[in-house]
């Protein structure tokens, strides 16, 4: 087991996904600057209601039962004067126990899951490789500078349930997977809804 700060977030950052935040808050500053200093990482958790921000409950927030453990891969002082980082998925974590530390930063006992071994995109799935390197192409998404790698099944899929507009209660479920052959039926299934193919 591992102790950990979290960050939870109402969105769901996925492994290999990628998000811009915004950093106001004192204890939250706090740990950004130690991860940069120290070259570590923060867990990012769901937060099923309600909100982080202090002033709140002393108690710890609803949050989900797992996460993923992120890493900082940029960051910008930002034109409204607050800090501006670019944050990316590594690996899943399980939470065993949270507490709020005096500053208001919530920690957690979690066990860390390995990151799955490279899935090969199976021949009859590459229009899920096309889609996300379509997206890829939108000059917003380009600024994320992401890491693609078509031929790897587990980060197409987190990849493009990262970036496509799902609920955040699908990209928890999503994350939730441990099967890649599960994971893709999913993500297929997705896709057909989105695109209104599917009945």
């Amino acid at each position: 087991m591992t102790e950990i700060a979290l960050f939870p977030l109402s969105s769901v950052l996925l492994p290999s996904g990628r998000f811009p935040l915004q950093i106001f808050e004192q204890r939250y500053l706090d740990l950004v600057a130690r991860c940069m200093r120290e070259n570590q990482g923060f867990g990012v958790a769901w937060l099923r209601q309600g909100s982080e921000i202090s002033g709140g409950s002393l108690e710890t927030p609803n949050l989900g039962d797992y996460g993923t453990y992120a890493h900082i891969v940029d960051w910008d002082q930002l034109a409204n004067g607050l800090l501006g980082i670019t944050i990316e998925g590594q690996h899943r974590f399980d939470i065993e126990s949270t507490w709020r530390e005096p500053d208001g930063l919530i920690k957690a006992k979690v066990v860390v899951h390995d990151a799955p071994q490279l899935a090969p995109l199976p021949d009859d799935q590459v229009g899920l490789a096309e889609v996300l390197t379509g997206l890829l192409r939108h000059p917003q998404i380009k600024q994320l500078n992401l890491q693609s790698d078509a031929a790897d099944a587990w980060r197409v899929c987190w990849q493009l349930a990262q970036l496509l507009p799902f609920d955040e209660t699908i990209k928890y479920e999503l994350l939730g997977i441990d099967s890649v052959d599960q994971l893709l039926a999913k993500m297929n299934k997705l896709l057909k809804e989105i695109s209104g193919d599917e009945p």
